[in-house]
C-alpha cells in the first residue's frame, strides 16, 4: 500500500485562513490609509479632477454642502480678473477702504477707513495673507456694496456651472447661508486656470510686502510638493481647514480639493497623499478647456454726474453721444463714422432713423441692505447693455456708432490724434440693443479719478471730439 498523507490538520487550516484574513485586512488598511482622519471626519470632503480631461479621479462627499471659508476669495479674485479684462479696473486703480471693510475680522492687512490700496496690491493681499478687509473693499468697489457683490458672485458661480454654491460675502467669514461643495470649488479652480492664465501666476506668490510688513502665503505646499502652483487655503471653525491645489508635473495636470480638515497639518498631509496617488493616474493628453466662459451679466448705466441734462434726454442714446460739459456747443459726432453728423439736431434725426431705444425713467425708489443705502431717482435711465461689463470708476465717452468696428475705429483714431494720457487709457465698446438693433458706444476707462477724466476730455475736445465723462 502506498502511504496515505494525513494532510493539513483542521487547526493548521484555520491558522492559514486567519493569516490570510489578517493579510487582506492589512492591505485594505494600507490602501485606505490616505483617508485616515478624513472619512471619519463628518466635515471632510475631497475631490481630484484631471484638468486635461475633466475625469473625476477621486471623490468623497464631493457634492455635499460645505462652508467655503476663505476659498470664497477664489471667486472674489475671479471677479477682479474679469474686471481687469473688461476694463472696469486697472492694476493701478485705487480701492478705498470703507469703515465696513476696516472692521472685518482677521486675517487682514489692518487698513484704516479712508485709506486706499491698488488693485494689484489687493490681489497679492488676497492670495497670500487672505486679507478680509481687502476682499470686502474690492467687493464693495466692484459690486457697489458687499451684498451686491455677493449677488454678482453667486450669479457668476451659477453661470460657471457651480450650481450648489451661494455666496453672501467676499471674504468667507462665517455666514450660515454661504455654502458650496468640493466639486464646485474644483470647478472654480479650473475656471481660474483656464480663463485667466495671464493672471494665474499671482497664486504662486510666496510672500507679499506691504508697507513695512511682509506676509507669507498660507499655502504651505508651494515650493514643497512638486508641481503645486496655487491656489488657496481657508479656515473657519465651522468649515474646518480647506485647501484647493493646482498641480502640473510630468505632462499631467490636476485640481484637487480637501475640505473640513481637523488641522492645517492634517489637511496638508491629506492633500499630499491625494496628489501622490492621483497625479500619476491623470492623462497626458486632452484639451483642458473644461469650463465654458460665463456669459456677462447685463449692466445698468446711470446718467452722468456732471454737466446739465439736455432737454432731449428722453432719447437715451442721444445723451450717450453728446459732450455733456457743454451740450449746446456744436461738435462732430461720428455716427456712423463714414458719414459724420454735425450738430445736435442732425444727431437726433440720425438716431431716430436707427430707432434708438427710448428708456423711460424709473419711479423713485429707495433700497436698503446691510451695508449701504442706495437711492434710485428719476435722474437715472435704465439702459441694459450686452457688453462684457462697464467700469465702476470714471470713464469718458467720445461717441457711438452703428457697428462695433466703427466704434473701435473711432477709439483708435482718438488715440492716434491725442496721445498722452489717452494712449494709457483702456479703450472699450459698450453695446445697447433692442429688437435686434444695436448701437456701439466708444469709451475709454482706467482713469484714476474725476480730475483725470476731465483732463482727458479737455484733451479730446481740443482734437475735435465730443466727450462725456461720468463715474459708474
Amino acid at each position: 500500500m502506498y502511504p496515505v498523507s494525513s494532510g493539513p490538520s483542521l487547526w493548521s487550516c484555520k491558522t492559514s485562513l486567519y493569516g490570510a484574513f489578517k493579510y487582506v485586512i492589512a492591505v485594505a488598511l494600507l490602501l485606505s490609509s490616505m483617508a485616515v482622519g478624513a472619512t471619519a471626519n463628518p466635515k471632510y470632503a475631497g475631490i481630484v479632477i484631471d484638468a486635461k480631461t475633466g475625469k473625476t479621479l477621486y471623490a468623497s462627499s464631493a457634492d455635499s454642502a460645505r462652508y467655503p471659508a476663505s476659498l470664497t476669495k477664489m471667486m472674489t479674485l475671479y471677479m477682479v480678473f474679469e474686471a481687469l479684462d473688461n476694463g472696469s479696473l486697472s492694476k493701478k486703480t485705487r480701492i478705498s477702504i470703507s469703515r465696513n471693510a476696516a472692521n472685518e475680522q482677521p486675517s487682514k492687512i489692518g487698513l484704516r477707513p479712508g485709506q486706499t490700496i491698488s488693485v494689484e496690491q489687493g490681489i497679492y493681499a488676497l492670495v497670500t495673507k487672505s486679507a478680509n478687509d481687502v476682499a470686502t473693499a474690492l467687493g464693495e468697489h466692484i459690486g457697489g456694496s458687499e451684498s451686491g457683490f455677493a449677488r454678482k458672485m453667486t450669479a457668476k458661480a451659477h453661470a460657471l456651472g457651480m450650481k450648489s454654491t451661494t455666496f453672501r460675502n467676499a471674504h468667507g467669514l462665517p455666514n450660515s447661508s454661504q455654502k458650496t461643495t468640493a466639486r464646485d470649488m474644483a470647478r472654480l479652480g479650473l475656471a481660474l486656470r483656464e480663463h485667466f492664465p495671464h493672471y494665474y501666476s499671482y497664486f504662486s506668490t510666496r510672500s507679499f510686502k506691504y508697507g513695512k510688513a511682509r506676509y507669507g502665503n498660507h499655502n504651505r505646499l508651494l515650493g514643497v510638493v512638486k508641481g503645486v502652483d496655487g491656489i488657496k487655503t481657508g479656515y473657519t471653525r465651522a468649515s474646518g481647514f480647506n485647501l484647493v491645489s493646482s498641480v502640473r508635473a510630468d505632462g499631467r495636470s490636476i485640481v484637487a480639493v480637501v475640505m473640513g480638515g481637523n488641522t492645517g497639518s492634517s489637511r496638508n498631509e491629506q492633500m499630499k497623499k491625494l496628489i501622490a496617488t492621483y497625479l500619476p493616474k491623470a492623462s497626458r493628453t486632452g484639451r483642458g478647456d473644461l469650463i465654458a466662459q460665463a456669459p456677462a451679466a447685463a449692466t445698468r448705466i446711470a446718467l452722468p454726474k456732471i454737466g446739465p441734462i439736455p432737454s432731449f434726454r428722453d432719447f437715451s442714446e442721444v445723451r450717450v453721444a453728446l459732450a455733456y460739459a457743454n451740450p449746446e456747443k456744436t461738435a462732430v459726432f461720428p455716427i456712423p463714422l463714414d458719414r459724420p453728423v454735425i450738430g445736435r439736431n442732425a444727431l437726433i434725426d440720425s438716431l431716430k432713423k436707427q430707432r434708438a431705444v427710448v428708456a423711460p425713467a424709473p419711479r423713485p425708489d429707495t433700497r436698503d441692505d446691510a451695508n449701504t443705502r442706495q437711492t434710485v431717482n428719476n435722474e437715472i435711465d435704465p439702459v441694459v447693455t450686452a457688453s462684457t461689463g462697464l467700469p465702476s470708476g470714471w470713464v469718458v465717452q467720445i461717441g457711438a456708432a452703428a457697428t462695433r468696428e466703427g466704434a473701435e475705429k473711432l477709439l483708435a483714431e482718438a488715440k492716434s490724434k491725442t496721445g498722452g494720457m489717452i494712449n494709457d487709457a483702456q479703450a472699450f465698446t459698450a453695446i445697447t440693443s433692442s429688437n435686434g438693433e444695436q448701437l456701439h458706444r466708444a469709451r475709454f476707462a482706467g482713469f484714476s479719478g474725476k480730475s483725470h477724466a476731465w483732463k482727458a476730455c479737455k484733451v479730446l475736445k481740443k482734437s475735435g471730439y465730443g466727450c462725456w465723462a461720468t463715474q459708474q
